[in-house]
């Protein structure tokens, strides 16, 4: 994208400059030669004035008298019957530039200068000139850097912001770039990543209620036709057995759609290694916590592999360290383990905790304790529950925070042999 730019204002800077640089020029030539004619004009009056007075006087033409000629020029002063008086070099097998001028009794002067100090003069000239175009260009190609690095640099991120939303990242991003369109699409993004994030979190709240319900009812209908299963009446326990078989039936299909739509969501879920992945995310951390005073510790185990999409969970990660950085205090701990068939990574830190009215809603979107926004954490839940992951605070004191991750299956690890256990 730079390149492009880059590309485009340099070619504009380059057209320009020949478009300015060849009539400047040319007209700078004109220029010189214009005033170098003037001078030659001047002096070769001046000179006809002295031999004017001269003459006036009585006395003969004394060239002598004249200071006016310029360097390597010729005078030639003609008179009827006089033979031609000359000052200077001869010319006449040279290029030149020659200016005349009447004086009395019919006479002529003539002042001739060689063409190649003209030719020197318009040569200094036209490289001035060129070196002005030049240094403009240059000075143009700076600005066109500048410029292509100012518009690349926030049309990339707003790319990239594009990318992590379409990933899962729902997470509002506050840079702004000081370009208003730009602007306005940064804005148009975090309003359709919080409207996403809303739209997930019903959809799954929507999804859990109405499988609630379902397993709820269809428990208590099995009971019923359980019962009805061992009347004593043939037709009716053969009719209550052929019920009982549509509700598995029914029961199966329900699971099956939940599990599709469960596997839809994560589908960029893949094998991540812990050990690699969240000492990564931690060395992020660790400056601006050290900034604080405080301190950031890890214990993962080596080889612990979490079915996870990378980017959703260093967002979620990410989400719970800054919490811990914001409204936490003393060191941060991450750590990470297996537990209950689970793959388990938790966070926690030596602050207050948090505190009881806001227990029961610390997930919501809109509830903080300290004046922040309140969508970290809801966003953080919502992209672990896109993994088929979840997120809960199993501790208000000293805040710890539990992310649970799936095991990869067998056929995600490609046949490799699941990694022993051992301590970092």
């Amino acid at each position: 994208m730079r390149r492009r730019i880059l590309r485009a204002i340099l070619l504009a800077v380059l057209v320009t400059g020949f478009a300015l640089g060849i009539p400047l020029g040319y007209s700078a030539l004109q220029v010189v030669e214009d005033l170098t004619r003037k001078e030659l004009t001047t002096r070769a009056r001046q000179i006809a004035t002295v031999l004017d007075d001269q003459l006036a006087r009585g006395a003969k033409i004394d060239l002598a008298e004249v200071q006016l000629v310029p360097p390597g020029g010729e005078l030639l002063v003609t008179m009827p019957g006089e033979p031609d008086r000359r000052l200077g070099p001869d010319l006449a097998e040279a290029d030149t530039l020659t200016e005349r001028q009447p004086i009395v009794r019919q006479g002529e002067v003539l002042l001739t200068i060689p063409d190649a100090n003209l030719r020197r003069e318009q040569l200094e000239m036209a490289g001035l000139v060129m070196l002005l175009v030049v240094l403009s260009m240059g000075i143009g190609t700076a600005v066109a850097t500048v410029t292509a690095r100012r518009l690349a640099d926030p049309l990339r991120h707003v790319a990239n912001r594009a990318a992590r939303l379409g990933a899962g990242d729902f997470r509002p991003d506050r840079r702004r770039y000081e370009v208003p369109e730009l602007d306005r699409l940064a804005e148009a993004l975090d309003t359709s990543a919080s409207a996403l994030a809303e739209l997930m979190q019903r959809e799954r709240e929507l999804i859990g209620d109405v499988s609630h319900q379902l397993r709820s009812r269809l428990t208590a209908m099995r009971l019923r036709l359980e019962s009805l299963a061992m009347h004593p009446e043939e037709a009716t326990s053969s009719e209550a057995a052929a019920a009982l078989e549509q509700v598995d039936h029914l029961v199966t299909v329900l699971e099956e759609l939940l599990a599709a739509a469960h596997k839809a969501r994560s589908v960029g879920a893949e094998p991540v290694d812990l050990a690699v992945e969240l000492p990564a995310i931690a060395a992020e951390w660790r400056e601006p916590l050290r900034k604080d005073g405080r301190a950031l510790r890890i214990r993962v185990t080596s080889g612990l592999l979490a079915r996870a999409t990378p980017s959703r969970l260093r967002e979620a990660v990410g989400v719970l360290l800054d919490n811990a950085s914001r409204h936490g205090d003393g060191t941060v701990t991450m750590s990470a383990r297996h537990g209950d068939g689970m793959v388990t990574v938790e966070i926690t830190d030596g602050g207050a905790g948090v505190p009881d009215e806001l227990v029961a809603h610390v997930f919501e979107r809109g509830v903080s304790g300290s004046g922040s926004t309140g969508v970290g954490l809801a966003l953080a839940r919502a992209l672990v529950e896109a993994d088929g992951g979840r997120l809960e605070l199993s501790s208000t004191r000293r805040a710890t925070f539990v992310i649970f991750l799936p095991v990869p299956r067998a056929d995600d690890v490609l046949g490799q042999p699941w990694p022993a256990e051992t301590p970092r």
